[in-house]
């Protein structure tokens, strides 16, 4: 039996179609999947954020430390420490440098912060001021004032809400909103932030991240923020004093007024101690 009967040109075409077609196909289904993973990149408030490893704990955790005796670098907790470096952030400097960052935290304006201001400027400190919204309606003055003197603005957020108790589209409105008005008024970008409360979790310091910021928190603070606690000078020198340590990022309210009466003091004791004062823009790890 031959081929005489068979239209090879026919069957050849008939081949030709059906691979260009799955080729299409083939094609169409990936530009569709591609389509699908920008968007879902993309998207302003994904419902999960993953990294290489696992899907982003929205646990609350309120950051804390274990103070050490004799000068040494404080315990910031496994947890703390491990969110902390895995999302780029600031808690700690090098442990082997005599470097101190100071930031505040000024949530409002008490009436202490131009007389901090000043010894700030007396003494060639630069410090980092996390301000909130109210601060930036009540005091524009004050945060242009921090800003021609060299100080570095960061974000407290708007409304000072703790982050993982609302939503990433209210984390948004809450962190962009201070952003553009900062940026409007002073024509000043902030780039660091710190969470109201000191509350957090994985997914919010990743949330943040996305937004263009680094998460900066501390690794020594007191209970300063009470307006209940004042008038004990002595008690915040010796508590401040007495917990220095390399690399430390001090944490200080300015609505306080023992810290406005007692900074200079502060700083003149640290310095003599051997410590030098460096902007959170020159940090070390």
């Amino acid at each position: 039996m031959g081929f005489k009967g068979f239209n090879f040109e026919c069957i050849r075409k008939w081949c030709m179609n059906k691979v260009i077609n799955l080729v299409v196909v083939a094609a169409f289904l990936l530009f569709v999947v591609i389509i699908i993973l920008a968007a879902s990149i993309g998207s302003n408030s994904p419902s999960i954020i993953a990294n290489s490893n696992s899907v982003l704990s929205t646990k609350k955790i309120g950051w804390g430390i274990k103070r050490a005796d004799n000068h040494e670098q404080p315990d910031l907790g496994a947890e703390n420490k491990r969110i902390i470096d895995e999302f780029n952030g600031y808690a700690m400097g090098n442990k082997d440098k005599p470097y101190v960052y100071l930031t505040f935290d000024v949530g409002y304006e008490g009436g202490y912060t131009s007389k901090i201001l000043d010894v700030l400027k007396e003494n060639n400190v630069c410090a980092l001021f996390f301000i909130t919204g109210q601060f930036v309606k009540t005091s524009e003055d004050l945060v242009r004032q921090m800003i021609d003197e060299g100080h570095v603005i960061g974000n407290h957020t708007s409304k000072h809400n703790s982050m993982p108790d609302i939503s990433e589209e209210k984390i948004k409105e809450d962190v962009m909103t201070l952003h553009q008005e900062v940026y409007e008024k002073f024509n000043y970008e902030m780039k660091y932030i710190r969470p109201p409360k000191g509350e957090y979790s994985e997914k919010t310091i990743a949330y943040t991240n996305s937004l263009g910021y680094k998460t900066v928190m501390w690794s020594f603070a007191y209970d300063d923020w009470d307006n209940n606690k004042q008038g004990r000078e002595d008690y915040g020198k010796k508590k401040i004093l007495d917990n220095l340590h390399n690399g430390e990022i001090m944490l200080l309210h300015a609505t306080s007024k023992d810290n406005a009466n007692i900074l200079e003091d502060i700083i003149k004791e640290t310095v003599k101690q051997g410590y030098e004062f460096k902007s959170i823009d020159e940090f070390e790890r």
